[in-house]
């Protein structure tokens, strides 16, 4: 596997995005081609479209509502982890004045980092993109769903 960066964090899982979505997709361009061409039966295609399109977005927020639902809480109990080894202090306490996206984005901090670059977050409002570029070395978050 290769080393985890800024570069190449995102990730994919093969039968959600390159069998499932393709093949919604095909059946919605069916539909709607069904639904151009077959003026008999347009109804028809056009509930069916309606309906491989609600089949669709709903297995999306399905999926990404529980993922993401399990995966935020994992980062919050990590980083409050990391926070009470490296310093004996609670995380909570700060935590309130961070938003989620930037407490993710100090998951990926080594711990040589993390305690320095919450204080500058705290202190200049960083971004989550500017707490990803501030990392020196890059820790990888090779267990993400």
């Amino acid at each position: 596997m290769k080393t985890q960066q800024l570069s190449n964090h995102v990730r994919y899982y093969l039968p959600h995005h390159f069998i499932f979505y393709p093949v919604i997709g095909l059946l919605l361009f069916i539909s709607v081609r069904g639904a151009w061409l077959d003026a008999a039966n347009r109804w028809l295609w056009i509930i069916t479209a309606l309906l491989t399109v609600m089949i669709g977005w709903l297995s999306f927020m399905t999926r990404q509502h529980y993922a993401l639902t399990c995966q935020n809480r994992l980062v919050r109990l990590e980083l409050r982890l990391r926070y009470y080894q490296l310093t004996q202090q609670r995380l909570e306490s700060i935590e309130v004045q961070l938003n989620f996206k930037q407490l993710a984005a100090l998951r990926f901090a080594p711990d040589e980092e993390l305690v320095p670059l919450i204080k500058r977050t705290l202190n200049e409002g960083l971004s989550p993109e500017a707490i990803k570029q501030a990392i020196k070395n890059w820790l990888p978050d090779t267990m993400r769903v």
